[in-house]
């Protein structure tokens, strides 16, 4: 029988530390492990046999199924106990065996994973990873460590995604896939190493992209990605468009601000 603890349902059989705070409607299952300098916002399910250390902030409705670890110190081995930590938001799901690493002194000092994300089973985030809303990553997807994932982004079963990697907004990618290189907003890619492969059109309908601007996004991209001759004439097209189209002009800055490089 679960007992009540300030407007929670927490089973006797979880553990809990004295420091571990929680908001009204939390409940925490059997033989879950709530560790030091945790806070769970209100109305968040943690199921049975899940292991949250802090620092580690989790949002309102969140749901975190069995045998998923989340906020344990980062797989890196530079990593020498300097102050890092985990900050979810609200309304995610992530099932189960998921592991979602805090961040490293390298970088920001966090991982973060935003708004009603849907995380499947094994999935791991490395350590200063940052996830945005809406993402889903299906099973057995990899982040390596400071990946960057923009809204609406979907990653197929098993996407393998190297450190220091971004994918942009609504990108889609398949099964599979192992991505070296930054994949552009809007962009599906599969195998392994990864290509593009045209745009998330079907994506982009979906989400009620105007038709005038996904022909712009696709005439962009056979400009800046798939042109065996990329040259300042197919640039100046493209910064037409963009002019245009601020999906278009998101797509070039992202392309501009790649660090690794983008797929092509």
């Amino acid at each position: 029988m679960r007992r009540k603890r300030d407007g929670c349902l927490i089973d006797p059989q979880a553990s809990i530390d004295p420091s571990a705070t929680f908001a009204e409607g939390v409940s925490v299952g059997p033989f879950s492990v709530i560790g030091a300098d945790v806070h769970i916002g209100p109305n968040s399910w943690i199921g049975p046999h899940v292991v949250i250390n802090g620092p580690t902030r989790i949002g309102s409705g969140n749901r975190v199924f069995q045998f998923s670890s989340l906020g344990e110190i980062p797989q890196d081995m530079k990593y020498q106990g300097e102050a890092s930590e985990l900050v979810i938001g609200d309304g995610n799901t992530i099932r189960e065996y998921c592991t979602i690493n805090r961040g490293t002194s390298l970088d920001r000092g966090v991982t973060t994973v935003g708004n009603n994300n849907w995380i499947m089973a094994y999935v791991h985030i490395a350590h200063d990873c940052q996830v945005g809303d809406h993402i889903i990553l299906a099973n057995g997807t990899t982040l390596g460590g400071h990946v960057r994932i923009e809204d609406y982004a979907i990653l197929g079963g098993f996407t393998l995604v190297h450190q220091f990697c971004s994918i942009g907004a609504y990108a889609f990618c398949g099964g599979g896939t192992a991505l070296p290189r930054d994949l552009p907003p809007y962009v599906i890619a599969s195998g392994n190493r990864a290509k593009p492969h045209g745009l998330n059109k079907e994506g982009l309908k979906r989400h009620n992209f105007d038709p005038l601007a996904i022909r712009a996004l696709h005439k962009a991209y056979m400009l800046l990605i798939k042109s065996k001759k990329i040259d300042d004439k197919a640039r100046a097209e493209a910064e037409v468009l963009g002019h245009q189209y601020p999906e278009v002009a998101r797509f070039i800055q992202f392309i501009d601000d790649s660090e690794r490089g983008v797929l092509r």
